[in-house]
C-alpha cells in the first residue's frame, strides 16, 4: 500500500510540474529558453513564408470577385506581404535573439488577422463576401497555434484575440447571435481547446526531450555537455567561482554496499547541492562521483565560506546500507575564481587541479588558489 501511495504522489508531482512548466515560461531555465526560441524561430520562418506565398493568390481572388477593386486594399496587401517577408528574413537571421523571436511569433498571427479585421471594417458593401472568402482565417490561425511550442498562457492570449476577431466577423455579416454565428464561434472555441491541448503536449514533449538530453537521469542535475553550452566557449561577462566536488572513496562504497546504495548517495548529495544553490548558480554531474558547481554573485570569501559549509553538510549526511547499517561520506573540493573576460574552461581546469591537490593532501577538505587546505574531521 505504501508503494502505491508513493507512486501516486510521484505521479501527482509530475503532473503538477508538467502543468506548471507548460502554463508559462517562468520556471524555464535559461538554456531551455534559448532552445525553445530556436523551435519558435523555425516555425516563424515556415508559417511566415507560407502566408507570404498565399498572399498573391488571395489578391487575385479579390480582384476577380470583388465588385469594385478598392485602391487602398492593394496598399494594405503590399504592407501585409512586406511585413510577412520581413518576419521571415528577421527570423532567419535571428539566431539566439530571444526578444526578436517572441515579437515575430506574434506578428505572424497579427498580420493576417489585422488584414482580415481591416477588410471587415472598411469594405462595408462587401462584408458578406469578406466573411465567405476570408472567414477561414481565424480558424486557420487557431489551427496554426498547434505547431508552435507556445505556453498555455501565450496560446490563450492569441486565441482570445482570434475569438474577438470571429465575433467582429459575425457582427459585420449580421449573423451575430444567429444559429450560424453561434455555430462558428463554438467551432472556433473547440479548435482553440484542441490547439491548447496540442501546445500542452508539444511543449511538454519538448521539455522532456530537452531534459533527457541535458540532465543526468540519476541526479537530475545538468550533464557535462549542458553546463558547457550554458556557459559558452567565450569569456564570461561576470565574476564566477568554479567549485569541483569529488566524493571520497566512492568506488569503495559501491564495492562494499552495492551500486543501489551508491546511487542513493549520489542522488541525495545532488539534492543537497541543489538545496544550497542560489537563483543564478549552476550544478552539474561532471562524471561518475564528480560534480561541478558554478557560483555567481559571490566574493572570494563568500565562495570559500559556501564551499566549507557544503563540505560540512556532505559529511553530516547519514546513509544506510541494505542491512540498515549507517555510514557517512566525505568529499574533496577545489575552488577557482573566474574573472570577467576569462574563459570558463580555464577556471574549470584550475578547479580540477585544485581538487586533485585536495585528494592528494588527504581528502575531506577545500583547496583554493589563495588559501591553505582546511580539514574537517
Amino acid at each position: 500500500m505504501g508503494t502505491v501511495l508513493k507512486g501516486w504522489k510521484n505521479l501527482q508531482a509530475i503532473s503538477i510540474s508538467s502543468v506548471r512548466d507548460t502554463l508559462s515560461g517562468k520556471y524555464h531555465s535559461r538554456d531551455f529558453i534559448h532552445a525553445r526560441m530556436e523551435y519558435l524561430r523555425s516555425r516563424v520562418v515556415l508559417v511566415g513564408l507560407l502566408f507570404a506565398l498565399l498572399t498573391p493568390l488571395w489578391t487575385l481572388m479579390d480582384w476577380l470577385v470583388l465588385p469594385s477593386w478598392p485602391a487602398h486594399l492593394m496598399a494594405v496587401r503590399i504592407l501585409s506581404l512586406a511585413g510577412l517577408i520581413a518576419c521571415v528574413w528577421l527570423a532567419f537571421h535571428g539566431h539566439q535573439r530571444i526578444t526578436r523571436i517572441y515579437v515575430l511569433s506574434g506578428l505572424v498571427f497579427i498580420l493576417p488577422a489585422s488584414f482580415y479585421a481591416y477588410m471587415l471594417l472598411t469594405l462595408s458593401g462587401a462584408a458578406h463576401y469578406v466573411v465567405l472568402g476570408y472567414g477561414f482565417i481565424p480558424f486557420l490561425l487557431v489551427a496554426t497555434l498547434s505547431i508552435f511550442p507556445f505556453t498555455l498562457l501565450e496560446s490563450a492570449l492569441v486565441g482570445g484575440a482570434l475569438i474577438a476577431l470571429q465575433i467582429l466577423a459575425s457582427v459585420s455579416s449580421g449573423t451575430w447571435l444567429s444559429a450560424k454565428g453561434l455555430q462558428d464561434l463554438w467551432l472556433l472555441s473547440a479548435l482553440l481547446v484542441v490547439g491548447l491541448t496540442a501546445n500542452y503536449f508539444h511543449l511538454g514533449l519538448l521539455l522532456r526531450l530537452y531534459r533527457q538530453a541535458t540532465h543526468d537521469t540519476l541526479t537530475g542535475l545538468l550533464n557535462r555537455g549542458a553546463v558547457s553550452r550554458q556557459l559558452g566557449q567565450g569569456p564570461v561577462q561576470e565574476r564566477l567561482h568554479v567549485l569541483m566536488v569529488d566524493l571520497d572513496h566512492f568506488k569503495q562504497i559501491n564495492d562494499t554496499h552495492g551500486h543501489s546504495v551508491g546511487d542513493d548517495v549520489l542522488t541525495r548529495t545532488a539534492a543537497l547541492f541543489k538545496a544550497h544553490l542560489g537563483a543564478h548558480d549552476l550544478a552539474a554531474r561532471y562524471g561518475g562521483e564528480e560534480f561541478v558547481l558554478i557560483l555567481a554573485g559571490r566574493s572570494d570569501a563568500q565562495a570559500l565560506s559556501f564551499a566549507h559549509i557544503l563540505l560540512q553538510q556532505v559529511q553530516a549526511q547519514t546513509f544506510y546500507n541494505h542491512d540498515r547499517e549507517p555510514f557517512q561520506i566525505t568529499a574533496s573540493l577545489g575552488l577557482a575564481p573566474c574573472q570577467p573576460g576569462q574563459a570558463i574552461e580555464e577556471a574549470l581546469m584550475r578547479a580540477d587541479q585544485l581538487l586533485y591537490q585536495a585528494k592528494r593532501a588527504g581528502r575531506n577538505q577545500v583547496v583554493t588558489q589563495e588559501s591553505i587546505p582546511t580539514v574537517f574531521s
